[in-house]
């Protein structure tokens, strides 16, 4: 994996780990849980480090970056329909937290 493609997946996870943090119910923190394992399952478990820690508190805020570093990892070689259906369960999982 290349530096840009690390970095991508690595903000992706850090705002996708401040989403499940900071969720309105234990339903919607597993299902961006969930959404972090299959992250992790398509890279092969070699992903970097996630890190919430300063991160806005604003869900709407952090669900627009998150969307954005996962779109951003087609231009790295992830397929697109994986993507959309990562997208999907991010979505799902927005949907849960009642926002």
């Amino acid at each position: 994996m290349l530096l840009p493609h690390a970095l991508t997946l690595a903000q992706a996870r850090s705002y996708l780990a401040a989403l499940a943090d900071q969720a309105s119910t234990i339903d919607a923190s597993s299902a961006y849980e969930l959404v972090l394992i299959e992250l992790d399952r398509i890279h092969g478990d070699e992903c970097p480090s996630a890190d919430a820690v300063g991160l806005t508190e604003d869900r709407a805020i952090l669900l627009a970056i998150a969307t954005s570093a996962l779109e951003e990892l087609e231009q790295h070689g992830v397929d697109t329909l994986t993507v959309e259906l990562v997208l999907a369960m991010l979505d799902d999982a927005y949907a849960l937290d009642g926002t």
